[in-house]
Parts: structure tokens; C-alpha cells; sequence
């Protein structure tokens, strides 16, 4: 499976995805390792973790994004995105991440998406703005977001 956009490829993680990021030198952190030494434990996670941004114009990964696991009993997921930061600023996090609701939002086990940020994180508090997110209360220095299926 993949989603796609105008500019992105969305690709969930799979050894193969991760092989083709490997090959690119791509580095982002721990979550995609993490994720795989979980989905080898138990596939029931496919799709429901790390997803890989590929920029179209050059099959260059920009960036990840994905759930922090499966939708609970009550049918909320929480999302994460993360992107190398010489790609900051064009538009592709709320254009990835858009496409990973949507598609989440039209599966059946999903009623609710939230999500975290910094308080000073401006550019990903500008994401979450811009995709219909809604403040719904804060953790000590983070924000805390939601959106609901009946409000898309």
C-alpha cells in the first residue's frame, strides 16, 4: 500500500521501505527501528506505525511519520511526524501528514487522531492549524490536539 499526494509518496515501513531510506543514508531518529522490532513481533501493526515521505520529483526519503500504535478500544490513534530539516518550510508536513489522516480517518477502526507538540514548536503547531486540528488541553510544556471523524 501506498498514499500519495501531489508531491509525496506516503510508504508504510516495511524492511524493504526501510532498506530503500538505509541505502539514502536517511536518519531521523529511533522511531522507524523501533517500529520494525515491534511489527516483527506482531504484523497486526502493519500500517499502524512508521511511514516513510518520498519526495516524488527525486525518490529522496525527506521525512517519517505514522501512529504511535493501533487505534485503542475507543477508537483513537495518536500521530507523529518528523522531517529532516533542509525540508522544513515547503509545505510537505501538512501535506504528508494530511494524506495519513485521511487515510486513517476513512478506515472504519478510527473515530479520533491526536496529537502532541512543544509549546514553541511553531512549525508543527502551523501543521496541526492547518489541518483542522483543535487544542484540546496541555501537558506541561506540550499542546495537546485532536480531530474527530465528525469533524472532517
Amino acid at each position: 500500500m501506498e498514499l500519495e499526494t501531489n508531491r509525496l509518496k506516503v510508504i508504510p515501513c516495511t524492511v524493504d521501505t526501510v532498506q530503500f531510506a538505509r541505502n539514502q543514508n536517511y536518519d531521523n531518529g529511533p522511531e522507524i527501528s523501533t517500529y520494525l522490532e515491534q511489527l516483527n513481533k506482531d504484523p497486526s501493526l502493519q500500517n499502524w506505525g512508521s511511514w516513510l515521505v518520498v519526495r516524488k520529483l527525486d525518490d529522496i526519503v525527506i521525512g517519517d511519520i505514522g501512529f504511535k500504535g493501533k487505534p485503542d478500544k475507543s477508537g483513537v490513534v495518536e500521530i507523529g511526524y518528523g522531517f529532516l530539516k533542509e525540508y522544513w518550510n515547503n509545505g510537505y508536513a501538512t501535506e504528508a501528514v494530511g494524506a495519513l489522516f485521511q487515510w486513517a480517518l476513512n478506515t472504519s477502526k478510527v473515530k479520533k487522531v491526536i496529537a502532541d507538540t512543544m509549546q514553541d514548536n511553531y512549525g508543527s503547531i502551523r501543521v496541526l492549524e492547518k489541518l483542522g486540528m483543535k487544542k484540546v488541553g496541555y501537558i506541561e510544556t506540550m499542546i495537546v490536539w485532536e480531530l474527530s471523524k465528525q469533524n472532517c
